[in-house]
């Protein structure tokens, strides 16, 4: 993602609808792990490492721009700058690592989950998302940087070819689907915009009301994924 994106997205994340599900759907996934050593692949500005670190976690934020780097740092977070397809980190060393629509943008992805499997300890756990569905995609996902958008079934192989274990696969932005995809048929660009408030708080309700509804197979916009490393 271009430094420009990043800035967008840092301006963005408190308050828009879609950042804000997405830590919800994170806490959800690690606040029954007891907190050790973990790490936030592709942080930005580092929204979710904040809620790593609100759940009692000792988490480095890892980030491959500059300008994400210094807004984590300047919001007192702990920040590396480093490349998901080398980790500067030494094997078996970390209980946690989330990787939260980044291996969409990296060119070797099979190098970045082999990565991930070396630095996590056995039984550590990975929490992961992609977009999905090749038919999405859109002028957003070139002025973002996507290299792809994943089946689920070939992100799922991914991660255990990699040595991973799934536990938990559910489908996000199911709701919005149709309404994404008609969106996406016309952009001119990346989505990262600020949303009318009234805009917003709509959306927040629809997308809140996945957490209630029996969707979590159906076809989505991305795909949350929960794997572990084999002991």
């Amino acid at each position: 993602m271009e430094g420009t994106e990043i800035r967008k997205l840092v301006t963005l994340e408190d308050d828009h609808w879609w950042y804000r599900e997405r830590r919800h759907l994170l806490r959800q996934r690690v606040r029954d792990l007891a907190p050790g050593q973990a790490l936030d692949i592709g942080a930005a500005g580092g929204g979710n490492t904040r809620v790593l670190q609100s759940l009692g976690w000792d988490v480095l934020a890892l980030e491959f721009t500059a300008e994400g780097a210094e807004v984590a740092r300047e919001r007192g977070l702990q920040v590396v700058r480093a490349d998901a397809q080398s980790l500067p980190v030494h094997d078996q060393s970390l209980d946690l690592i989330t990787a939260l629509d980044v291996l969409e943008h990296l060119p070797d992805d099979e190098g970045a989950a082999a990565e991930i499997h070396r630095v996590l300890r056995p039984g550590g756990i990975l929490v992961a998302a992609v977009p999905v569905d090749q038919r999405l995609w859109s002028e957003h996902d070139v002025a973002v940087g996507h290299q792809r958008r994943y089946a689920a079934a070939d992100f799922m192989a991914l991660l255990q070819g990699a040595g991973l274990e799934v536990l938990e696969a559910r489908s996000w932005m199911v709701l919005l689907r149709p309404a994404v995809a008609w969106h996406r048929r016309r952009s001119q660009g990346s989505d990262l915009t600020r949303p009318h408030p009234l805009t917003n708080a709509a959306l927040t309700s629809v997308v809140r009301l996945e957490r209630h509804l029996p969707v979590s197979r159906a076809p989505g916009v991305s795909l949350f994924v929960t794997a572990r490393r084999r002991r």
